[in-house]
């Protein structure tokens, strides 16, 4: 009797979990569709058409994909911005996850004032919104230009091509300011290592695995699926951030004359399309795999 009842309390706690798990989902799926579907789909008819505000309301010319077209074809600043945005994410990301699980590792150990630590990396979360990173970034407390400007470096930037070198500067210059954004992904990096069986690190230690065999062979597959997350929160919290280069030259673009929201929203969606290549490449990355995949 007892054996026969066990599969029944599994299959109901599961049943549980899931249903937390789509209750959460459920509260953005609300979110997304009453706020949000509506918003995209006129901003979607905006990027076909020649917008116009006037007094007596907004006037709109269909334009088809002319729109689309010039901003790939005949803005070279928009599309030196998206291939820029594009490396320095490709090279952010990293710092920020091999940073993030450092400091997790650090602070899942057991030490004084471990509390403290914890909330000294997270404090940059806070601070990093609004007009208080815009008053630190004008003030120069993110950036480090001292660094790209050295002898040494400004020889090595002489010799790499054009459409790599404001992205090194990048991160050379702004390499604080991606350190900063590491408060989350340290976080969720850290509840995921508490969540792994000690008995695991115990049987490995007994058969004689060293610290750094155990770290490449239990903790960092566990950390896969934690890993992806910090890589897609990294990227979209990059890709919105206040700062972001390709969002201020599309919202400068918003109200000139010359296409005006129409082209801004075209815009708009197709910084959206390499957003979304970033995160399918990142996907196809990190995803957890089986063993018979690997």
């Amino acid at each position: 009797m007892t054996a026969r009842k066990r599969p029944r309390r599994e299959l109901s706690y599961r049943w549980r979990e899931a249903l937390y798990g789509y209750g959460f989902v459920l509260l953005w799926v609300v979110g997304f569709a009453l706020f949000t579907v509506a918003p995209l789909v006129e901003t979607f008819l905006y990027s076909l058409n020649n917008v116009t505000v006037t007094a007596t309301g907004i006037q709109m010319t269909f334009l088809a994909w002319n729109n689309y077209t010039r901003a790939l074809l005949t803005d070279p600043t928009f599309v030196q911005l998206l291939i820029e945005y594009g490396v320095e994410t490709l090279v952010s990301v990293p710092i920020v996850l091999i940073f993030a699980l450092i400091i997790a590792l650090f602070l899942n150990m057991d030490f004084r004032f471990r509390g403290l630590f914890r909330v000294i990396f997270f404090l940059p979360v806070v601070i990093t919104s609004g007009p208080v990173i815009k008053e630190l970034a004008a003030q120069g407390v993110t950036a480090a230009p001292q660094v790209a400007n050295s002898p040494l470096i400004v020889n090595v930037l002489a010799q790499v091509p054009p459409y790599l070198r404001n992205p090194i500067e990048y991160v050379l210059t702004s390499f604080i300011l991606i350190l900063w954004f590491s408060g989350v992904q340290i976080l969720i990096y850290l509840s995921s290592l508490q969540k792994i069986d000690r008995s695991i690190y115990e049987a490995a230690s007994v058969d004689g695995a060293s610290g750094w065999e155990t770290f490449w062979k239990i903790t960092l597959p566990a950390l896969s699926t934690t890993t992806l997350i910090n890589a897609f929160y990294t990227i979209i919290t990059l890709s919105h951030f206040s700062e972001n280069k390709v969002i201020r030259y599309i919202y400068s673009q918003t109200y000139r004359v010359e296409g005006g929201i129409g082209y801004a929203s075209a815009m708009s969606f197709l910084y959206f399309g390499v957003l979304l290549v970033l995160l399918l490449g990142s996907f196809a990355l990190l995803r957890p795999r089986t063993k018979g995949e690997l």
